[in-house]
């Protein structure tokens, strides 16, 4: 019996020793681990590298040239004869100093008389560039001011006397050919007009003249139907001229111009 029991308490020293020690290591397994996160470096904003301006470079020269309409219009005008040449020279960034000289030989025939102007005259003055041009570009949208001078001779070729009671007809047309020479005239004009570079160095035009008569010395019995450089003259002391022009530019130097560029915005 004595052994029975010391056995018996052996048995149970040995579970309980066998229960704690599985406990412990349950609560040892039951342990997370937990990943240590590395540190992370603070990010350095970047530094954005400010782009550089850009530079225009812009020339200035002589630009010479002829109206095409007046060269060709005699082609299928049998009463005219003419030709003008046009000029700029580039001041500034947006201003021309702009002249033209032409001459016109003219026929006109009214109800009452037929005459032929004949002269030279010539216009200077200045444009102004309405147009802001990309880097390379070189287009003109101008608008300007020009003084004309004019100085010709008028033929008078036939006249018509009036008759208030034609009752028998109108009269035959009577020849004269008696020649005034020494005319003169003088106006002011705004001038309105295009250019655009189709080739290298080479530019056509086209533009529109409002004319205001201010100078006219006139022949002895008749009025100055045509003025070479104004045109007619049927709407009194107001005239009004265009041209198409066809012109090369002849640069002489340059000038650089910086284009601030404008950021980004963030």
């Amino acid at each position: 019996m004595k052994h029975t029991l010391k056995y018996i308490s052996s048995i149970c020293l040995l579970f309980s020793m066998f229960l704690g020690s599985a406990q412990e290591t349950s609560t040892t397994a039951t342990k997370e681990i937990v990943p240590v996160k590395p540190k992370t470096e603070t990010a350095k904003p970047e530094i954005q590298q400010a782009k550089p301006d850009s530079i225009k470079t812009d020339r200035y020269g002589l630009r010479v040239g002829v109206d095409l309409y007046k060269l060709t219009r005699g082609l299928y005008d049998k009463d005219y004869k003419g030709i003008e040449i046009v000029g700029d020279w580039r001041l500034t960034k947006k201003y021309y100093l702009a002249a033209e000289l032409g001459f016109e030989d003219k026929t006109t025939d009214d109800d009452r008389l037929n005459s032929t102007a004949t002269g030279t005259y010539i216009k200077g003055g200045f444009d102004y560039n309405l147009y802001q041009n990309w880097l390379d570009m070189e287009n003109l949208i101008t608008l300007g001011l020009r003084g004309g001078f004019s100085t010709f001779s008028q033929q008078l070729n036939s006249y018509k006397i009036y008759n208030p009671n034609p009752y028998w007809g109108e009269q035959p047309p009577i020849a004269d050919g008696h020649k005034y020479n020494g005319l003169t005239a003088g106006w002011i004009e705004v001038a309105m007009g295009l250019k655009a570079k189709v080739f290298n160095n080479v530019f056509v035009g086209f533009g529109v003249q409002l004319k205001m008569l201010v100078a006219n010395s006139k022949p002895d019995g008749f009025d100055n139907l045509y003025i070479p450089g104004f045109n007619r003259t049927y709407d009194g002391s107001f005239g009004i001229g265009f041209n198409y022009t066809v012109s090369y530019f002849i640069p002489i130097y340059k000038k650089k111009t910086v284009i601030p560029v404008t950021p980004a915005k963030k």
